[in-house]
């Protein structure tokens, strides 16, 4: 107890004492976490770390959270080694921004923690996500720039309003084309002025005029009379409302035209009946066809005329006229004698030519088609086959059965609207005229015929 109480021994437990406090609260004070292990660490890169020093904060909304602890050169940039507190949840997406502190040139670093859904960052791992923050050699360099720009506009200004330099900048010839523009006006207010004054005599009779005509108080004047203008368009303003107010009851022909719906459907149907009349009569396709078939056992060609009408794909029908050279056939017995005792007879055919008529109904089945009507004059029917993608096409026809007239063909659509025909006529040789016959001919559609006729010079 005796050294306990001596003067020495209370000195130095109070200057060890005060000691402790002063380190306690050091590190209570101190931006840097390290101390009593109560921190995590990481690195970042950075281009430029001009203005950080070793112990520079690290702050997070403007608040410390950290320090640095080394700045050093790694792969041609700066590495960045810092401390932050524990208690900042650093993720994977967070991220650094150097941030200028004041004018003097000193920075600090700004940290942002990251997405709280992200993956931690572990402890020692790299930042990898750094922003690029303003700094006051950016201000000092924009500034730059545009007192660069200042100087470059300044001198264009001055040569633009120089004698010399007039012509050679845009402003410049602007300058003088607005000096020439008020010399002109210049000088024709000055030999104008007599007119001038007349004009500005004329505007002031035209507004006397007008205010005499405003502030005429007699019973035509504009005062009283616009008045009853105002009540008259006022009257049919409301004739206008009442007219429409109708209408919206469904009243009259209008409104019921309007309003009930029985009415608007019957109104729509008819307009659908006269779209789909114009619309059939559209789609109506006609075609001109000539053709002349040479009959070789008649030593004659024939000829023909018709027009296909097409409402549809799957019908037509077809009107025809044919100068037939075998319409008329004759038979005569001719006996010849020779050496006066032998006598041939010998059957001779005229064939006189006659004019014939068709006009057949066709229906279409696929690649098939069936027609019947009258055929050269008389009922017949007939089928035709369609195939090689329609452009070949097999006939059998047969006519005036009381003869029964039996007629197959076979005929090749060309270019350009021809088409060749060959076959076998009065197979049945009923009407004395069996031949062979072959030919040519060409079907013009109704888009044909259009373009002839704009083509046409008549």
């Amino acid at each position: 107890m005796g050294f306990l109480g001596t003067a020495e021994f209370k000195v130095g437990a109070m200057v060890i004492s005060m000691a402790g406090l002063i380190a306690f609260m050091s590190m209570q004070v101190s931006d840097d976490p390290s101390y009593m292990g109560r921190s995590k660490k990481a690195w970042f890169l950075l281009p430029n770390a001009s203005g950080l020093i070793k112990g520079s904060a690290i702050r997070s909304a403007g608040i410390p959270v950290g320090a640095i602890k080394d700045v050093k050169l790694q792969d041609g940039q700066a590495r960045i080694d810092v401390t932050i507190k524990s208690d900042i949840n650093l993720t994977r997406s967070a991220s650094v921004e150097l941030r200028a502190n004041g004018i003097l040139g000193d920075k600090y670093i700004e940290v942002y923690p990251g997405a709280s859904t992200d993956s931690a960052l572990e402890d020692g791992g790299q930042i990898l996500n750094v922003k690029k923050g303003g700094s006051l050699d950016d201000v000092m360099s924009q500034v730059s720039e545009i007192t660069g720009s200042l100087k470059d506009v300044a001198k264009n200004l001055n040569e633009s309003v120089t004698n010399n330099g007039t012509n050679q900048h845009i402003l410049g010839r602007i300058v003088q084309n607005i000096e020439k523009l008020t010399a002109d006006i210049s000088e024709m207010t000055s030999e104008n002025k007599d007119k001038i004054g007349e004009i500005v005599d004329q505007v002031h009779n035209i507004t006397g005029t007008l205010d005499e005509l405003v502030n005429d108080d007699s019973d035509k004047g504009f005062k009283k009379t616009w008045k009853s203008a105002m009540v008259n368009i006022d009257k049919s303003l409301k004739n206008i409302q009442e007219i429409t107010d109708k209408v919206n009851r469904g009243e009259g022909t209008i409104g019921k035209l309007i309003s009930d719906e029985k009415t608007a459907e019957d109104v729509s149907s008819a307009i659908e009946g006269i779209s789909g009349l114009v619309d059939t009569a559209n789609k109506v396709s006609t075609g001109v066809d000539f053709n002349g078939y040479y009959l070789n056992q008649v030593g004659a060609a024939q000829t023909a005329i018709g027009i296909q009408i097409q409402p549809g794909m799957d019908r037509y029908y077809y009107l025809g006229i044919i100068t037939d050279p075998a319409g008329v056939v004759e038979k005569t017995n001719v006996q010849t004698t020779t050496g006066g005792s032998t006598t041939t007879v010998d059957e001779v055919k005229t064939f006189k030519s006659k004019t014939k008529f068709t006009a057949l109904y066709a229906k279409n089945f696929y690649d098939v088609t069936l027609k019947g009507g009258l055929i050269e004059n008389t009922g017949g029917v007939g089928v035709d086959y369609h195939f090689i993608q329609q452009r070949f096409t097999a006939s059998v026809e047969a006519f005036d059965f009381e003869k029964l007239q039996l007629r197959t063909s076979l005929s090749a659509k060309l270019p350009y609207g021809f088409y060749v025909k060959g076959g076998y006529s009065d197979m049945l040789d009923k009407n004395n005229a069996r031949s062979v016959f072959a030919g040519a001919g060409i079907f013009l559609t109704n888009d044909d015929l259009k373009l002839l006729l704009t083509k046409s010079p008549f």
